[in-house]
Protein backbone atom coordinates (compact mmCIF):
# COMPACT_ATOMS: atom_id res chain seq x y z
CA UNK A 1 0.00 0.00 0.00
CA UNK A 2 1.05 2.99 -0.83
CA UNK A 3 -1.55 5.67 0.92
CA UNK A 4 -2.59 5.59 4.40
CA UNK A 5 -6.45 4.96 4.84
CA UNK A 6 -8.31 6.31 8.06
CA UNK A 7 -10.68 4.82 10.59
CA UNK A 8 -12.81 7.08 12.70
CA UNK A 9 -13.99 5.33 15.86
CA UNK A 10 -17.61 6.68 17.42
CA UNK A 11 -19.58 6.21 20.20
CA UNK A 12 -23.22 6.62 20.79
CA UNK A 13 -25.97 6.48 23.46
CA UNK A 14 -23.79 6.27 26.68
CA UNK A 15 -19.86 6.12 27.50
CA UNK A 16 -17.62 3.48 28.54
CA UNK A 17 -18.93 1.23 25.38
CA UNK A 18 -15.58 0.12 24.59
CA UNK A 19 -14.21 2.15 21.81
CA UNK A 20 -10.82 2.49 22.66
CA UNK A 21 -10.86 -1.56 22.41
CA UNK A 22 -12.29 -1.82 19.84
CA UNK A 23 -9.82 0.46 17.97
CA UNK A 24 -7.62 -1.53 19.59
CA UNK A 25 -8.57 -4.55 18.74
CA UNK A 26 -9.46 -3.76 15.21
CA UNK A 27 -5.28 -2.76 14.82
CA UNK A 28 -4.69 -6.41 16.06
CA UNK A 29 -6.38 -7.53 13.48
CA UNK A 30 -4.98 -5.39 10.47
CA UNK A 31 -1.71 -6.08 11.90
CA UNK A 32 -1.80 -9.72 11.91
CA UNK A 33 -2.43 -9.45 8.18
CA UNK A 34 0.75 -7.56 7.97
CA UNK A 35 -0.24 -3.85 7.74
CA UNK A 36 1.19 -1.13 9.87
CA UNK A 37 -1.14 0.44 12.20
CA UNK A 38 -1.40 2.95 14.91
CA UNK A 39 -4.41 4.18 17.00
CA UNK A 40 -4.77 7.38 18.52
CA UNK A 41 -7.07 9.12 20.97
CA UNK A 42 -8.86 12.74 20.60
CA UNK A 43 -9.94 13.92 23.83
CA UNK A 44 -12.64 16.63 24.00
CA UNK A 45 -11.39 18.11 27.39
CA UNK A 46 -10.26 21.16 27.67
CA UNK A 47 -7.46 19.98 30.12
CA UNK A 48 -4.02 20.00 28.21
CA UNK A 49 -3.43 16.49 29.25
CA UNK A 50 -4.62 14.45 32.27
CA UNK A 51 -1.60 14.82 33.70
CA UNK A 52 -3.27 17.56 36.47
CA UNK A 53 -6.60 15.20 36.08
CA UNK A 54 -7.47 13.58 39.40
CA UNK A 55 -7.65 9.60 38.94
CA UNK A 56 -11.19 9.88 40.32
CA UNK A 57 -11.95 12.07 37.54
CA UNK A 58 -10.09 10.34 34.90
CA UNK A 59 -8.38 7.00 35.62
CA UNK A 60 -4.73 6.38 35.49
CA UNK A 61 -2.58 9.23 33.41
CA UNK A 62 -0.40 6.77 31.31
CA UNK A 63 3.23 8.03 30.26
CA UNK A 64 4.63 7.29 26.68
CA UNK A 65 7.97 6.40 26.08
CA UNK A 66 8.53 10.41 25.02
CA UNK A 67 7.23 11.80 28.10
CA UNK A 68 3.74 11.97 26.88
CA UNK A 69 1.24 12.08 29.60
CA UNK A 70 -2.03 10.62 27.99
CA UNK A 71 -5.24 8.90 28.33
CA UNK A 72 -5.42 5.53 29.40
CA UNK A 73 -6.82 4.20 26.25
CA UNK A 74 -3.15 4.34 25.30
CA UNK A 75 -2.25 1.66 27.63
CA UNK A 76 -4.85 -0.21 25.41
CA UNK A 77 -3.62 0.45 22.47
CA UNK A 78 -0.17 -0.47 23.61
CA UNK A 79 -1.00 -3.97 25.06
CA UNK A 80 -2.77 -5.07 21.98
CA UNK A 81 -0.50 -3.66 18.99
CA UNK A 82 2.67 -4.15 20.89
CA UNK A 83 3.58 -1.01 19.97
CA UNK A 84 4.24 2.15 21.76
CA UNK A 85 2.66 5.40 21.80
CA UNK A 86 4.06 8.83 21.67
CA UNK A 87 2.73 12.12 22.11
CA UNK A 88 0.96 12.47 18.38
CA UNK A 89 -1.07 9.41 19.34
CA UNK A 90 -3.30 11.57 22.22
CA UNK A 91 -4.47 15.50 21.33
CA UNK A 92 -6.97 17.01 23.62
CA UNK A 93 -9.03 19.95 23.13
CA UNK A 94 -6.96 22.16 25.28
CA UNK A 95 -3.69 21.42 23.10
CA UNK A 96 -5.82 22.47 19.53
CA UNK A 97 -6.61 25.64 21.01
CA UNK A 98 -3.71 26.28 22.89
CA UNK A 99 -1.66 25.67 19.25
CA UNK A 100 -4.14 28.00 17.66
CA UNK A 101 -4.31 30.54 20.64
CA UNK A 102 -0.48 30.64 19.52
CA UNK A 103 -0.64 30.97 15.82
CA UNK A 104 -2.85 33.52 16.09
CA UNK A 105 -0.33 35.55 18.58
CA UNK A 106 2.42 34.96 16.16
CA UNK A 107 0.39 36.74 13.46
CA UNK A 108 0.20 33.23 11.27
CA UNK A 109 -3.35 33.53 10.33
CA UNK A 110 -2.65 36.99 8.36
CA UNK A 111 -4.90 38.95 10.35
CA UNK A 112 -8.16 36.71 9.87
CA UNK A 113 -11.28 36.26 12.61
CA UNK A 114 -10.19 32.74 14.00
CA UNK A 115 -12.91 30.33 13.92
CA UNK A 116 -13.76 26.71 15.39
CA UNK A 117 -14.40 26.08 11.38
CA UNK A 118 -12.14 26.34 9.66
CA UNK A 119 -8.87 26.99 12.05
CA UNK A 120 -9.93 24.45 14.87
CA UNK A 121 -11.01 21.75 12.43
CA UNK A 122 -7.72 22.18 10.53
CA UNK A 123 -5.50 21.75 13.64
CA UNK A 124 -7.54 18.52 14.16
CA UNK A 125 -6.93 17.12 11.03
CA UNK A 126 -3.62 18.35 11.05
CA UNK A 127 -2.99 16.21 14.18
CA UNK A 128 -4.60 13.25 12.04
CA UNK A 129 -2.56 13.70 9.30
CA UNK A 130 0.68 14.25 11.21
CA UNK A 131 0.53 10.77 12.97
CA UNK A 132 0.73 9.23 9.40
CA UNK A 133 3.31 11.32 8.09
CA UNK A 134 5.14 10.71 11.36
CA UNK A 135 5.24 6.73 10.84
CA UNK A 136 4.37 5.77 7.02
CA UNK A 137 1.36 3.88 8.14
CA UNK A 138 -1.34 1.98 6.14
CA UNK A 139 -3.95 2.45 8.58
CA UNK A 140 -4.37 5.31 11.16
CA UNK A 141 -7.08 4.79 13.53
CA UNK A 142 -8.89 7.69 15.41
CA UNK A 143 -10.73 7.37 18.33
CA UNK A 144 -12.89 10.38 19.14
CA UNK A 145 -13.84 10.75 22.98
CA UNK A 146 -16.89 10.90 24.36
CA UNK A 147 -20.86 10.32 23.03
CA UNK A 148 -21.71 11.85 19.55
CA UNK A 149 -23.93 15.24 20.71
CA UNK A 150 -21.63 16.27 23.47
CA UNK A 151 -20.96 19.61 22.89
CA UNK A 152 -17.35 18.70 23.64
CA UNK A 153 -17.12 16.62 20.20
CA UNK A 154 -18.76 18.58 17.99
CA UNK A 155 -15.24 20.13 15.70
CA UNK A 156 -14.20 16.59 16.13
CA UNK A 157 -17.12 15.19 14.54
CA UNK A 158 -17.03 18.34 12.11
CA UNK A 159 -13.16 17.50 11.12
CA UNK A 160 -14.57 13.58 10.88
CA UNK A 161 -17.15 15.00 7.98
CA UNK A 162 -14.15 17.22 6.41
CA UNK A 163 -11.31 14.48 6.54
CA UNK A 164 -14.44 12.20 4.58
CA UNK A 165 -14.99 14.56 1.80
CA UNK A 166 -11.66 15.30 1.09
CA UNK A 167 -10.51 11.88 1.19
CA UNK A 168 -13.16 9.64 -0.17
CA UNK A 169 -12.55 6.16 -0.04
CA UNK A 170 -9.12 6.33 2.08
CA UNK A 171 -11.50 7.72 5.08
CA UNK A 172 -14.41 5.63 6.85
CA UNK A 173 -16.25 5.84 10.18
CA UNK A 174 -17.07 3.00 12.88
CA UNK A 175 -19.52 4.09 15.22
CA UNK A 176 -20.32 1.63 18.84
CA UNK A 177 -23.21 1.77 20.01
CA UNK A 178 -25.89 0.23 22.05
CA UNK A 179 -28.08 -2.21 21.79
CA UNK A 180 -29.57 -2.24 25.22
CA UNK A 181 -31.85 -5.78 26.42
CA UNK A 182 -35.04 -5.12 28.27
CA UNK A 183 -35.42 -8.00 30.88
CA UNK A 184 -39.31 -7.17 31.46
CA UNK A 185 -40.22 -6.75 27.48
CA UNK A 186 -37.42 -10.19 27.07
CA UNK A 187 -36.71 -8.09 24.10
CA UNK A 188 -33.53 -6.02 22.76
CA UNK A 189 -33.85 -2.50 21.66
CA UNK A 190 -32.39 -1.18 18.44
CA UNK A 191 -34.08 2.59 19.07
CA UNK A 192 -31.30 4.41 21.00
CA UNK A 193 -28.82 3.14 18.26
CA UNK A 194 -30.98 4.86 15.52
CA UNK A 195 -31.61 7.85 17.54
CA UNK A 196 -27.26 7.81 18.31
CA UNK A 197 -27.07 7.57 13.82
CA UNK A 198 -29.43 10.13 12.88
CA UNK A 199 -27.46 12.72 15.57
CA UNK A 200 -24.25 11.89 13.58
CA UNK A 201 -25.92 11.94 10.28
CA UNK A 202 -27.52 15.74 11.49
CA UNK A 203 -23.42 16.44 12.01
CA UNK A 204 -22.91 15.29 8.34
CA UNK A 205 -21.52 12.04 8.66
CA UNK A 206 -22.57 8.45 7.63
CA UNK A 207 -21.15 5.59 9.48
CA UNK A 208 -19.76 2.87 7.35
CA UNK A 209 -20.23 -0.05 9.77
CA UNK A 210 -22.16 0.01 13.27
CA UNK A 211 -20.60 -2.05 15.98
CA UNK A 212 -23.26 -2.66 18.73
CA UNK A 213 -22.00 -3.38 21.64
CA UNK A 214 -25.29 -5.90 23.33
CA UNK A 215 -26.14 -8.75 26.21
CA UNK A 216 -27.23 -10.91 24.22
CA UNK A 217 -26.78 -12.34 20.34
CA UNK A 218 -27.88 -10.25 17.94
CA UNK A 219 -30.00 -12.59 15.40
CA UNK A 220 -30.80 -11.54 11.59
CA UNK A 221 -34.34 -10.25 12.17
CA UNK A 222 -32.34 -7.25 14.17
CA UNK A 223 -29.53 -6.96 12.08
CA UNK A 224 -31.34 -5.91 8.93
CA UNK A 225 -33.68 -4.23 11.27
CA UNK A 226 -30.49 -2.11 12.48
CA UNK A 227 -29.29 -2.06 8.67
CA UNK A 228 -32.49 -0.49 7.48
CA UNK A 229 -33.08 2.38 9.78
CA UNK A 230 -29.27 3.52 9.76
CA UNK A 231 -28.29 3.36 6.28
CA UNK A 232 -25.71 0.40 6.16
CA UNK A 233 -25.29 -2.86 4.39
CA UNK A 234 -26.27 -5.73 6.76
CA UNK A 235 -22.82 -7.75 6.77
CA UNK A 236 -21.81 -3.62 8.25
CA UNK A 237 -23.55 -4.60 11.35
CA UNK A 238 -21.30 -6.13 13.81
CA UNK A 239 -22.12 -7.66 17.28
CA UNK A 240 -19.87 -7.07 20.02
CA UNK A 241 -21.15 -9.18 22.67
CA UNK A 242 -20.09 -8.71 26.59
CA UNK A 243 -17.19 -10.87 27.43
CA UNK A 244 -15.07 -12.04 30.29
CA UNK A 245 -11.96 -10.65 29.31
CA UNK A 246 -11.02 -7.72 26.85
CA UNK A 247 -8.59 -10.24 25.11
CA UNK A 248 -11.22 -12.17 23.93
CA UNK A 249 -12.42 -9.13 21.60
CA UNK A 250 -9.95 -9.13 19.35
CA UNK A 251 -11.36 -13.00 18.28
CA UNK A 252 -14.69 -11.83 18.53
CA UNK A 253 -14.30 -9.00 16.12
CA UNK A 254 -12.39 -11.25 13.68
CA UNK A 255 -15.27 -14.18 14.02
CA UNK A 256 -17.72 -10.84 13.11
CA UNK A 257 -15.72 -10.16 10.28
CA UNK A 258 -14.86 -6.33 11.62
CA UNK A 259 -11.29 -6.08 9.64
CA UNK A 260 -12.46 -8.30 6.63
CA UNK A 261 -15.86 -5.70 6.12
CA UNK A 262 -13.10 -2.68 6.81
CA UNK A 263 -11.24 -3.46 4.20
CA UNK A 264 -14.22 -4.16 1.76
CA UNK A 265 -15.69 -0.58 2.53
CA UNK A 266 -11.89 0.87 2.00
CA UNK A 267 -11.84 -0.86 -1.14
CA UNK A 268 -8.78 -3.05 -0.81
CA UNK A 269 -8.88 -6.63 -2.12
CA UNK A 270 -6.36 -8.55 0.32
CA UNK A 271 -6.71 -12.33 0.84
CA UNK A 272 -4.13 -12.86 3.39
CA UNK A 273 -4.68 -14.23 6.70
CA UNK A 274 -5.44 -12.39 10.14
CA UNK A 275 -2.55 -14.90 11.80
CA UNK A 276 -3.26 -14.42 15.68
CA UNK A 277 -1.01 -17.39 16.82
CA UNK A 278 0.40 -15.99 19.23
CA UNK A 279 -2.47 -14.17 20.40
CA UNK A 280 -4.42 -17.79 20.79
CA UNK A 281 -1.24 -19.07 22.99
CA UNK A 282 -1.70 -16.25 24.80
CA UNK A 283 -5.83 -16.35 25.55
CA UNK A 284 -5.09 -20.55 25.99
CA UNK A 285 -2.81 -19.72 28.97
CA UNK A 286 -4.88 -17.49 30.53
CA UNK A 287 -8.38 -19.74 30.58
CA UNK A 288 -6.34 -22.81 31.83
CA UNK A 289 -4.43 -22.01 34.70
CA UNK A 290 -2.60 -24.15 36.83
CA UNK A 291 -1.85 -22.57 40.28
CA UNK A 292 -3.98 -19.36 41.80
CA UNK A 293 -2.68 -16.66 43.79
CA UNK A 294 -4.08 -13.84 45.77
CA UNK A 295 -2.40 -9.96 45.52
CA UNK A 296 -3.37 -6.97 47.73
CA UNK A 297 -3.41 -4.24 45.95
CA UNK A 298 -2.36 -1.10 48.62
CA UNK A 299 -3.67 2.33 47.55
CA UNK A 300 -5.90 5.54 48.45
CA UNK A 301 -7.64 5.18 44.67
CA UNK A 302 -8.88 1.79 45.17
CA UNK A 303 -12.71 2.57 44.79
CA UNK A 304 -11.77 3.10 41.15
CA UNK A 305 -9.92 0.32 39.09
CA UNK A 306 -9.51 2.54 36.30
CA UNK A 307 -6.93 4.62 38.96
CA UNK A 308 -4.65 1.27 38.55
CA UNK A 309 -5.64 -0.14 34.68
CA UNK A 310 -2.32 -0.88 33.71
CA UNK A 311 -1.30 -2.54 36.85
CA UNK A 312 -4.28 -4.72 37.08
CA UNK A 313 -3.95 -5.56 33.47
CA UNK A 314 -0.02 -6.44 34.20
CA UNK A 315 -1.26 -9.08 36.75
CA UNK A 316 -3.24 -10.49 33.82
CA UNK A 317 0.03 -10.63 31.63
CA UNK A 318 1.83 -11.71 33.99
CA UNK A 319 -0.72 -14.43 35.40
CA UNK A 320 -0.88 -16.17 31.98
CA UNK A 321 2.73 -16.00 31.51
CA UNK A 322 3.05 -18.05 34.92
CA UNK A 323 -0.42 -20.08 33.92
CA UNK A 324 -1.58 -18.71 37.22
CA UNK A 325 -5.10 -17.31 37.89
CA UNK A 326 -4.20 -13.93 39.54
CA UNK A 327 -6.74 -12.66 42.32
CA UNK A 328 -6.50 -8.97 42.81
CA UNK A 329 -7.79 -7.68 46.36
CA UNK A 330 -8.07 -3.81 46.70
CA UNK A 331 -7.14 -2.35 49.44
CA UNK A 332 -7.45 1.43 50.77
CA UNK A 333 -4.36 2.45 52.43
CA UNK A 334 -6.31 4.73 54.70
CA UNK A 335 -7.96 1.66 56.25
CA UNK A 336 -5.15 0.32 57.06
CA UNK A 337 -3.35 1.15 60.98
CA UNK A 338 -0.98 -1.31 63.56
CA UNK A 339 -3.89 -2.79 64.84
CA UNK A 340 -5.94 -4.09 61.70
CA UNK A 341 -2.74 -4.71 59.46
CA UNK A 342 -2.55 -8.49 60.06
CA UNK A 343 -6.41 -9.29 59.38
CA UNK A 344 -6.22 -7.10 56.22
CA UNK A 345 -2.55 -8.71 54.54
CA UNK A 346 -2.58 -12.07 56.02
CA UNK A 347 -3.65 -14.57 53.43
CA UNK A 348 -2.48 -12.52 50.86
CA UNK A 349 0.42 -14.01 48.69
CA UNK A 350 1.52 -11.00 48.00
CA UNK A 351 1.39 -7.45 48.55
CA UNK A 352 2.10 -4.32 45.65
CA UNK A 353 1.94 -0.61 47.12
CA UNK A 354 0.80 1.42 44.37
CA UNK A 355 2.07 4.61 43.23
CA UNK A 356 0.52 8.11 44.09
CA UNK A 357 0.92 11.97 44.96
CA UNK A 358 0.43 13.37 48.42
CA UNK A 359 -0.10 12.82 52.01
CA UNK A 360 -3.50 10.99 51.89
CA UNK A 361 -3.17 7.55 52.78
CA UNK A 362 0.57 7.17 53.86
CA UNK A 363 0.52 5.89 57.15
CA UNK A 364 -1.13 2.81 55.90
CA UNK A 365 1.10 2.08 52.96
CA UNK A 366 4.21 2.07 55.33
CA UNK A 367 2.51 0.16 58.45
CA UNK A 368 1.09 -2.37 55.09
CA UNK A 369 5.19 -2.72 53.83
CA UNK A 370 6.44 -3.19 57.77
CA UNK A 371 4.13 -6.35 58.00
CA UNK A 372 5.26 -7.58 54.59
CA UNK A 373 8.69 -7.28 54.87
CA UNK A 374 8.96 -8.97 58.72
CA UNK A 375 6.67 -11.65 57.75
CA UNK A 376 8.43 -12.82 54.14
CA UNK A 377 5.49 -11.61 52.00
CA UNK A 378 6.16 -10.69 48.55
CA UNK A 379 6.41 -7.50 47.73
CA UNK A 380 6.52 -5.28 44.98
CA UNK A 381 6.37 -1.13 45.38
CA UNK A 382 6.11 1.14 42.41
CA UNK A 383 7.32 5.06 42.42
CA UNK A 384 5.69 6.05 45.90
CA UNK A 385 5.45 2.09 47.09
CA UNK A 386 9.03 2.05 46.72
CA UNK A 387 9.58 5.78 48.23
CA UNK A 388 7.45 4.05 51.39
CA UNK A 389 9.85 0.95 51.88
CA UNK A 390 12.77 3.41 51.91
CA UNK A 391 10.78 5.43 54.95
CA UNK A 392 9.62 2.54 56.36
CA UNK A 393 12.77 0.69 56.58
CA UNK A 394 14.72 4.02 57.72
CA UNK A 395 12.14 4.06 60.63
CA UNK A 396 11.95 0.65 61.67
CA UNK A 397 15.35 -0.67 60.60
CA UNK A 398 17.82 2.25 61.23
CA UNK A 399 15.41 3.81 63.81
CA UNK A 400 15.16 7.68 61.88
CA UNK A 401 11.72 8.18 63.98
CA UNK A 402 10.29 10.85 61.77
CA UNK A 403 12.15 9.50 58.47
CA UNK A 404 9.41 10.80 55.46
CA UNK A 405 9.66 12.24 51.92
CA UNK A 406 9.70 15.79 52.04
CA UNK A 407 6.66 15.50 49.88
CA UNK A 408 4.99 14.96 52.95
CA UNK A 409 6.77 16.28 55.77
CA UNK A 410 9.16 19.06 54.76
CA UNK A 411 10.51 19.42 58.56
CA UNK A 412 11.62 15.81 58.86
CA UNK A 413 15.05 14.97 60.37
CA UNK A 414 15.70 12.58 57.99
CA UNK A 415 14.36 13.02 54.60
CA UNK A 416 15.42 9.71 52.78
CA UNK A 417 13.19 10.70 49.96
CA UNK A 418 13.80 14.12 48.35
CA UNK A 419 13.00 16.69 45.91
CA UNK A 420 14.77 16.20 42.77
CA UNK A 421 17.20 19.09 42.06
CA UNK A 422 15.90 19.97 38.73
CA UNK A 423 12.52 20.31 40.39
CA UNK A 424 13.24 22.87 43.28
CA UNK A 425 12.85 25.88 41.14
CA UNK A 426 9.32 24.41 39.10
CA UNK A 427 6.09 26.17 39.89
CA UNK A 428 3.67 24.64 37.20
CA UNK A 429 2.16 21.32 38.27
CA UNK A 430 1.45 19.86 34.48
CA UNK A 431 4.17 18.36 32.41
CA UNK A 432 6.88 19.48 34.73
CA UNK A 433 7.80 15.71 36.52
CA UNK A 434 10.53 13.77 35.35
CA UNK A 435 8.83 11.35 32.63
CA UNK A 436 9.07 9.28 29.84
CA UNK A 437 12.16 6.69 29.49
CA UNK A 438 15.23 6.94 31.08
CA UNK A 439 18.00 4.38 31.56
CA UNK A 440 18.61 2.19 33.79
CA UNK A 441 21.86 0.37 35.37
CA UNK A 442 21.04 -3.49 37.00
CA UNK A 443 23.51 -5.01 39.68
CA UNK A 444 24.25 -8.22 38.85
CA UNK A 445 23.77 -10.81 41.17
CA UNK A 446 20.22 -8.54 42.07
CA UNK A 447 16.96 -10.25 42.05
CA UNK A 448 15.74 -7.31 39.74
CA UNK A 449 18.78 -8.44 37.27
CA UNK A 450 17.53 -12.13 37.39
CA UNK A 451 14.34 -11.15 35.93
CA UNK A 452 15.11 -9.14 33.35
CA UNK A 453 18.29 -11.37 32.56
CA UNK A 454 20.45 -8.31 31.33
CA UNK A 455 22.03 -5.28 32.91
CA UNK A 456 21.02 -2.19 31.03
CA UNK A 457 17.25 -1.51 30.97
CA UNK A 458 15.09 1.68 29.95
CA UNK A 459 11.94 2.46 31.92
CA UNK A 460 8.99 5.21 32.29
CA UNK A 461 9.24 7.39 34.95
CA UNK A 462 6.58 9.77 36.24
CA UNK A 463 8.00 11.48 39.42
CA UNK A 464 9.69 14.22 41.00
CA UNK A 465 11.12 13.12 44.24
CA UNK A 466 14.34 10.61 44.96
CA UNK A 467 15.76 8.44 47.10
CA UNK A 468 18.18 10.54 48.85
CA UNK A 469 21.86 9.92 48.06
CA UNK A 470 22.76 11.11 51.66
CA UNK A 471 21.53 8.29 53.39
CA UNK A 472 22.89 5.11 50.88
CA UNK A 473 25.86 3.92 53.06
CA UNK A 474 23.36 3.72 56.17
CA UNK A 475 21.05 1.95 54.08
CA UNK A 476 23.29 -0.74 52.45
CA UNK A 477 25.43 -1.13 55.86
CA UNK A 478 21.77 -1.95 57.50
CA UNK A 479 20.85 -4.46 54.35
CA UNK A 480 19.01 -2.98 52.18
CA UNK A 481 20.37 -3.69 48.28
CA UNK A 482 20.31 -0.65 45.48
CA UNK A 483 20.16 -2.97 42.52
CA UNK A 484 19.85 -0.50 39.99
CA UNK A 485 20.50 3.32 39.32
CA UNK A 486 20.70 5.65 36.34
CA UNK A 487 24.36 5.57 34.87
CA UNK A 488 23.91 9.08 33.98
CA UNK A 489 22.80 10.60 37.36
CA UNK A 490 23.30 8.75 39.77
CA UNK A 491 20.20 8.40 40.60
CA UNK A 492 18.62 5.37 42.61
CA UNK A 493 16.05 3.43 40.51
CA UNK A 494 15.67 0.13 42.25
CA UNK A 495 15.85 -0.93 46.23
CA UNK A 496 15.84 -4.58 47.24
CA UNK A 497 16.34 -7.08 50.76
CA UNK A 498 18.35 -9.49 50.06
CA UNK A 499 17.89 -11.57 52.85
CA UNK A 500 13.98 -11.71 52.18
CA UNK A 501 12.00 -14.07 49.63
CA UNK A 502 11.07 -11.32 47.17
CA UNK A 503 11.05 -7.60 47.89
CA UNK A 504 11.81 -4.60 45.48
CA UNK A 505 11.49 -1.40 44.89
CA UNK A 506 11.00 0.51 41.59
CA UNK A 507 11.08 4.14 41.19
CA UNK A 508 9.78 3.92 37.88
CA UNK A 509 6.24 2.21 36.63
CA UNK A 510 7.30 -1.41 34.96
CA UNK A 511 3.10 -1.22 34.16
CA UNK A 512 3.56 0.95 31.34
CA UNK A 513 5.65 -1.22 29.17
CA UNK A 514 3.60 -4.82 29.68
CA UNK A 515 1.97 -6.13 26.95
CA UNK A 516 0.30 -9.70 25.74
CA UNK A 517 3.00 -9.96 23.72
CA UNK A 518 6.11 -8.96 26.05
CA UNK A 519 4.70 -9.39 30.17
CA UNK A 520 6.72 -7.27 31.91
CA UNK A 521 9.55 -9.30 33.54
CA UNK A 522 8.91 -7.40 37.26
CA UNK A 523 5.75 -8.53 37.16
CA UNK A 524 6.06 -12.35 36.05
CA UNK A 525 8.89 -13.18 38.58
CA UNK A 526 6.32 -11.06 41.36
CA UNK A 527 4.04 -13.93 40.29
CA UNK A 528 6.24 -16.47 40.50
CA UNK A 529 7.37 -15.33 43.83
CA UNK A 530 3.65 -15.51 44.78
CA UNK A 531 2.73 -18.83 43.34
CA UNK A 532 5.76 -20.09 44.88
CA UNK A 533 5.08 -18.87 48.19
CA UNK A 534 2.44 -21.66 48.59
Amino acid sequence: MNKTNYIFVTGGVTSSLGKGIISASLAKLLQARGYKVSIQKLDPYINVDPGTLNPYEHGECYVTVDGAETDLDLGHYERFTNQPTSQANNVTTGRIYSEVINKERRGDYLGETVQIIPHITDEIKNRIKHLAKENELDFVITEIGGTVGDIESLPYVEAVRQLKWEMGNQAMVVHLTLIPYLAAAGELKTKPTQHSVKQLLQLGVQPDILVCRTEHHLNMGIRNKIALFCNVETTSVIESIDTDTIYKVPILMQEEGLDTEVLRKLNIKDNRKTVLTKWDKFLNRLKNPTHEVTIGLVGKYVELKDSYKSILESFIHAGAENLCKVNVKMISSENIDDENVEYMLKNLDGVLVAPGFGNRGIDGKIIAIRYVRENKIPFLGICLGMQCAVIEFGRNVLGYEDAHSSEMNSRTNFPVIDLMEEQKNIDNMGGTMRLGAYSCQLIEGSKTFDAYQKQDIEERHRHRYEFNNEYKEKYTAAGMSIAGINPKRDLVEIIEIPDHPWFVGVQFHPEYSSTVANPHPLFVDFIKAAKDKN
